[in-house]
């Protein structure tokens, strides 16, 4: 998606990475990685400790590296959730009480300060969120495409399942219907620099774009019912149990998480 911008994540270049590269991740059974993703998840849930947060998010950098992925491509996918991230808990490093770092801003509501807990605030939820964007990103970028097709049709409940696959593969054509507007905008002398200024220009590519996706949508629906599409997309292919080592570190995964939970967060006592 370079024709449009570098920051936002490209599905065909993450498909392509999962179709054509070869490394130690894309070796691993995807089951493993579904499994992986409730342990990840419940870990940056119960986790409230900085230094372990970072630690983890650490680890999956390291993880994203091994698999052979470019870094340079996740600093730029990383903008969109930095803006979340921002919007979301930028205010709450303001609010949080505490120490306040350096001078506080006068404002007519009273003095307003950034504290050393809202900055630890902050980074946790940077840290969690981040983590989360890296894992997806990773497990993306080392699953085959068929292998997808097969857990989401065994794991998501029908017609969701089907609804999934079809948003997949229309989204390469939205994005070629995007990128050909762009490209034709910008051959007529647009400038896409500032958005206020160019906001008619963004609003009308937006309105031709859901027109085309409108159309297009309704000739593959025609399409696909003249071949005798009955709402059920048909799988080949099977994607077998996980072997044993990867059972354990699964396992291992929720033992480390779950007992982390109980004696930690919750003070059970071993």
């Amino acid at each position: 998606m370079a024709t449009l911008s570098n920051h936002v994540p490209d599905p065909r270049l993450i498909t392509a990475f999962a179709e054509h590269r070869e490394g130690p991740l894309h070796r691993i059974n995807p089951w493993t990685k579904v499994g992986t993703v409730g342990a990840l998840v419940i870990a940056v849930t119960v986790i409230d400790t900085l230094a372990l947060l970072a630690g983890l998010y650490g680890a999956m950098l390291v993880v994203y590296g091994i698999a052979g992925l470019p870094y340079s491509r996740l600093v730029y996918w990383y903008t969109l959730p930095l803006l979340f991230i921002i919007s979301v808990a930028g205010p709450l490093a303001f609010l949080e009480p505490g120490t306040p770092i350096g001078g506080a801003l006068q404002t007519p509501l009273g003095g307003l300060s950034v504290t050393w807990a809202g900055v630890a605030l902050f980074s946790e939820l940077t840290c969690r969120s981040l983590t989360v964007v890296t894992f997806v990103l990773t497990a993306s970028m080392t699953t085959r495409y068929a292998d997808v097709v097969y857990l989401l049709g065994r794991l998501l409940p029908r017609p969701v399942d089907q609804i999934a696959l079809l948003t997949y593969r229309f989204t390469f054509i939205m994005i070629e219907t995007l990128e050909d507007l762009v490209k034709a905008a910008l051959s007529r002398g647009a400038n896409f620099s500032e958005f206020w200024s160019n906001k008619r220009l963004y609003a009308r590519i937006l309105g031709m774009t859901m027109l085309s996706a409108i159309e297009q949508s309704e000739r593959l629906v025609k399409s696909m019912e003249a071949r005798g599409y009955d709402g059920d997309i048909t799988l080949y292919g099977d994607v077998s149990r996980p072997p044993v080592h990867e059972l354990i570190l699964v396992g291992g995964m929720y033992v480390a998480v779950v007992g982390y939970s109980a004696v930690v967060v919750y003070g059970v006592r071993v």
